[in-house]
């Protein structure tokens, strides 16, 4: 078993880390080759308020439910919610693969670095928290992880503990559109005042935004006065 396992890190050493997708040497960070990089779905044309995606041809910046009062003050998504983003944020969520995290941490960091400038970045991370029965039942919290790497990109501190979870509802995606503002409604409440003026919430993948939306609110309740949502997929 010893013997097996110093195999394995002297091949490591001397190949190098390899892509998380389709196994080649990535000696960039993250562990991704440009191949694979290019291929994934980039989100390049997206409401600035909810990071809907737009068609090409749109003449504004905000989707019809954003265009009278956004929904957050910026709003940015490394990718579509497709293939293969899909699988990577898939495999951090529900199959353990933590180091998905730092990989998906720092390509939202890229993105988010070219479409928005330093003097519009917020001041603190939050991401979206999951109930202590849910975060018992996964181990972790795939979005503080994502927060913790995208913290590192942009040098901007993340505090876990800002919000917590009150209510263990069950998933959004197990709910039709209708029903996930309800669902969340009250789910959130902060531990203190808002650790910034202006805060960016952070998950993994956004649907409705009703999530983001209703833990917004118990940010604002605390003090926030700007809130911006980083996503690594959006649907």
């Amino acid at each position: 078993m010893k013997i097996d396992r110093w195999c394995k890190i002297i091949q490591s050493a001397i190949v190098g880390p390899r892509c998380v997708l389709c196994r080649a040497p990535a000696p960039l960070d993250p562990a991704i080759c440009s191949g694979c990089r290019a291929e994934l779905p980039w989100l390049d044309r997206a409401c600035a308020g909810c990071a809907l995606p737009l068609p090409g041809d749109a003449r504004t910046a905000h989707c019809r439910h954003c265009r009278p009062t956004p929904r957050f003050e910026h709003a940015v998504a490394a990718f579509h919610y497709d293939e293969p983003a899909r699988w990577l944020i898939a495999r951090l969520k529900f199959n353990g693969a933590l180091a998905h995290a730092r990989v998906l941490g720092d390509l939202l960091g890229a993105r988010i670095a070219r479409a928005t400038p330093e003097s519009e970045r917020p001041d603190a991370l939050v991401p979206v928290p999951l109930h202590p029965a849910g975060l018992r039942r996964r181990g972790f919290n795939q979005a503080t992880l994502i927060a913790e790497r995208l913290a590192h990109a942009l040098d901007r501190p993340v505090n876990p503990r800002a919000a917590a979870r009150v209510r263990d509802t069950p998933p959004q995606r197990e709910l039709p559109a209708g029903s996930r503002a309800a669902n969340v409604r009250g789910a959130f409440a902060c531990r203190g005042p808002s650790p910034a003026a202006h805060v960016a919430i952070v998950d993994d993948v956004v649907t409705t935004t009703r999530t983001a939306a209703a833990l917004a609110d118990a940010l604002r309740r605390a003090g926030a006065q700007r809130i911006t949502l980083y996503c690594v997929g959006r649907a």
